[in-house]
């Protein structure tokens, strides 16, 4: 099944190249990778429209300014469906997952709707990672896990692999998280309408290149909407 693989940037001058490369190394003939760059400053678009010049499998698309990841993600799952991808990806490109795990999540796909890569089940780990970060990432797992009543244990990570038909599904015109509760929203929704998840263990790496998009607001903005989700399902209206 064909496949996009879809790279959010803001500010990656350092890291999109590799990222980039890497990638091409492991897809497989016919899968595309589309970066989604929100103007980045430090010229990252820029970067990514010479190696679309060079290398044929990449793809950019150019929005105006930084809203996010969630609208960031959208208009890649949008332009991904409509080029006819049949799964599409999400990836950091900071290197925080490692690009030669996007085979093991494909090959997941062949028996699920929905797959997660997880820090939090058997054989998945953090790596580099302080003492705060780390309970602020797993709290938030559990936090959403109770409040939603789920037992998929690493429902704020971002690196997933969707089938079509569960994008198609979801009402993604219904979506309108920023933030990591974007990743909460979606895998949360893909359950709601019955598709089936799956967790495979990955090994998350903290980036060592330039900075972390994590921030209050972010966190907020999860704290507020999993209880949202919550009530609306309860309402019938997810």
């Amino acid at each position: 099944m064909r496949a996009t693989v879809c790279l959010p940037t803001y500010n990656e001058r350092e890291n999109i190249e590799p990222m980039l490369r890497a990638l091409g190394r492991v897809l497989a003939s016919g899968d595309r990778v589309l970066v989604i760059d929100d103007n980045s400053p430090d010229g990252t678009g820029r970067i990514a429209d010479e190696l679309a010049r060079e290398l044929p499998y990449i793809d950019v698309l150019h929005r105006e300014r930084k809203e996010g990841l969630g609208p960031a993600y959208l208009a890649g799952f949008r332009r991904a469906l409509a080029d006819g991808a049949e799964l599409v990806l999400e990836i950091d490109c900071d290197f925080s997952h490692d690009p030669a795990d996007v085979p093991r999540l494909i090959a997941a796909a062949g028996e699920a709707d929905l797959v997660l890569g997880s820090r939090y089940v058997p054989e998945g780990r953090v790596e580099n990672w302080g003492v705060l970060r780390r309970l602020v990432s797993s709290g938030g797992s559990l936090y959403a896990r109770a409040l939603l009543g789920v037992a998929l244990r690493d429902l704020t990570g971002g690196f997933k692999c969707f089938r079509r038909a569960v994008l198609e599904r979801i009402d993604l015109d219904a979506i309108d998280a920023r933030g990591y509760a974007f990743q909460i929203e979606t895998t949360y929704r893909a359950l709601r309408a019955g598709f089936r998840v799956v967790e495979i263990p990955i090994v998350f790496v903290d980036r060592k290149a330039g900075s972390s998009k994590m921030s209050r607001g972010i966190v907020g903005e999860a704290v507020r909407r999993v209880p949202a989700l919550r009530l609306a399902a309860l309402r019938g209206r997810l």
